[in-house]
This record gives C-alpha cells, structure tokens and sequence, in this order.
C-alpha cells in the first residue's frame, strides 16, 4: 500500500542523514518556508511540519479535496492553497505561537 511508501526524509547541507517521518499521505506539493515544511495531499490534507524535527506543528488542515499545489506568501502571513477543482483556499496564518 501506499502507506508504507512515503516518508519525509531530512538531510544536512553535506547529505548527513538527519531524520525521517513516515507520512500517511501522498504528498502532491510542498514548499519550505523558514524553519517549516507546508505540505499538501492526494488525500485533501495541509499540514504544516517543523523542519529539523519534521513533527507536525499543528493538526492537519481538512480541505476536502485534492491538493494540487502550494504556495507560501513573501511575508509568510497567507498560505494559498489550490484544489483539483480549481478554487483556490486561502489560508491565514498567524505568528508560530498562534498556529
């Protein structure tokens, strides 16, 4: 299944081996954005992880449908998101500590 394939694996500037999570969705798009991974998913999933311990920082985010890209604004406020059928979500983002 498909469950057993995909895994988030973090690596150092020299190719160190870092760490790794097993994820439980198929990632569609991610994006780095200062010390976080957003990722969205086959599976209609945003989530938001730390990227040195690659732990989710908040509950995922339900969007109901398919995710095909992801997009994070220069001031890091907005995360837009675009669906399979086209809409494009939205999504505000406060400080860290209001995620």
């Amino acid at each position: 299944s498909f469950q057993d394939k995909n895994a988030l694996h973090l690596y150092s500037v020299n190719g160190k081996y870092l760490g790794s999570e097993t994820l439980k969705e198929e990632v569609s798009d991610l994006c780095v954005t200062g010390e976080y991974i957003v990722m969205g998913s086959l599976q209609g999933f945003l989530s938001i992880r730390d990227l040195y311990s690659l732990s989710l920082s908040i509950s995922p985010l339900a969007m109901r449908l398919p995710i095909h890209c992801i997009s994070v604004t220069k001031e890091y406020s907005h995360i837009l998101v675009g669906l399979e059928d086209g809409k494009l979500i939205i999504v505000g983002v406060g400080k860290p500590a209001e995620v």
